[in-house]
């Protein structure tokens, strides 16, 4: 009867590692502030998954840098910069328009226009092929 109540409470004690963080501010902009960034900022291990809603240690260490960043009053651009700086272009959500993004964003665009181009001159061909073919089935009637 000792070893299952040492087990039940060897069991119920395993709920006391589960720890969450919370940060909390002064501040209730601060606080919007950094909840904002959480949810802006990318992390980069689970790569489409933004910070505050990752559990991978990257991300933790993420939000604790954000945290330390916003209790210190950096600026929302600041923070922003400071990530990418350290993780690149990828860990924010909203990239920079650049060259590259602004081929991403037009190519695709241009392959479907080129494609209904070709789709018409394709149909153009056909039509003027069918009235050619009329036209040599009527001469060689006339003969």
């Amino acid at each position: 009867m000792k070893k299952l109540i040492y087990l039940g409470l060897l069991l119920g004690s395993m709920s006391l590692f589960a720890v969450e963080e919370t940060y909390q501010f002064d501040d209730p902009q601060r606080q919007a502030l950094f909840n904002e960034l959480s949810h802006q900022l990318r992390c980069p291990k689970c790569q489409n998954q933004n910070i505050a809603d990752s559990n991978a240690l990257v991300a933790l260490d993420l939000k604790r840098k954000v945290y330390q960043l916003v209790k210190q009053g950096q600026s929302k651009q600041k923070v922003v910069d400071y990530m990418k700086e350290r993780y690149g272009e990828f860990v924010y959500y909203q990239p920079p328009v650049t060259a590259a993004t602004l081929i991403l964003w037009i190519l695709p665009l241009l392959i479907v226009i080129t494609g209904f181009v070709l789709l018409l001159r394709r149909r153009k061909i056909v039509e003027v092929d069918t009235i050619s073919i009329e036209k040599a089935e009527k001469l060689l009637e006339k003969e």
